[in-house]
């Protein structure tokens, strides 16, 4: 099939012969996948092959899946499909209890100098250009929201960073990592520029997204999760995806992975 431009006006569609070295773990209760950083996860109209969902009921011809954690379209990595409705309760329940461990590898504008946790709230942000964006916030409707982010490696321009959040707000990375003064490369919402977002949405990537973002993306990936279940521990963790692989080779060194 003929790939569109993930990051141009159409909506970018799923190889189906790829499909497979995305695979994480499968067994007939569990497909664990790490999923690329330009990919919706839920249906879209776009068709079945232009969402993760609908790439897997295509994989699998099952129509009833359950998504158990799902990232935004612009986050690669780890995304938990259970295949049956029993499997999905035990999972959502280990995170709404917080016996779940996750770990998520961000590359940040500038030098993150040591470990730093970060405990602010979050709340919608009521008034801006971008409508779906929150802030840190000490508003009534603001939720807690702790983050820790520790630096593996850095230099002037970026920081390849260990992000560990112990709490599941939305944007929660992107919006702790705003507030430090470090955004996340690539980040249309949550760095420097806000319009970037508005312009990237009305028109895919044109020049002046080029010339502002380091990566057509954000560098945020989910990286691993340990699950602490009564009847034993559970851990699934994928590799770094490949544009933010890269990224760290010709920013860092080659054997950046060595500090991972």
């Amino acid at each position: 099939m003929t790939q569109r431009d993930p990051f141009g006006s159409e909506a970018p569609l799923v190889d189906m012969a790829e499909f497979p070295s995305w695979i994480v773990f499968e067994d007939d209760a569990l497909l664990i996948l790490n999923k690329p950083g330009w990919l919706v996860c839920h249906p879209s109209k776009d068709g079945p092959l232009s969402s993760l969902v609908g790439a897997v009921r295509t994989y699998t011809n099952l129509e009833k899946l359950h998504l158990v954690a799902r990232l935004d379209r612009e986050t690669s990595g780890l995304v938990i499909i259970a295949k049956r409705p029993s499997v999905a309760r035990k999972f959502q329940m280990a995170i709404q209890e917080r016996k779940v461990d996750k770990e998520y590898l961000a590359i940040m504008d500038g030098a993150l100098e040591k470990e730093i946790e970060v405990k602010q709230s979050i709340a919608h942000r009521p008034n801006g250009l971008v409508k779906i964006k929150n802030h840190v916030s000490d508003d009534r409707t603001a939720k807690s929201a702790v983050t820790v982010f520790e630096p593996l490696l850095k230099n002037d321009d970026y920081t390849l960073a260990r992000v560990l959040p112990e709490t599941g707000r939305k944007h929660q990375i992107r919006v702790h990592a705003e507030w430090l003064g470090h955004s996340v490369v690539g980040d249309k919402i949550y760095g420097k520029d806000e319009s970037l977002y508005i312009e990237f949405i009305e028109q895919g990537w044109t020049e002046r997204l080029n010339e502002h973002l380091a990566m057509k993306r954000q560098a945020l990936h989910c990286h691993k999760f340990h699950f602490n279940f009564p009847d034993g521990a559970v851990s699934f963790e994928a590799p770094l995806a490949v544009d933010m692989d890269l990224f760290c080779r010709e920013n860092f060194s080659e054997d950046y992975t060595l500090s991972i």
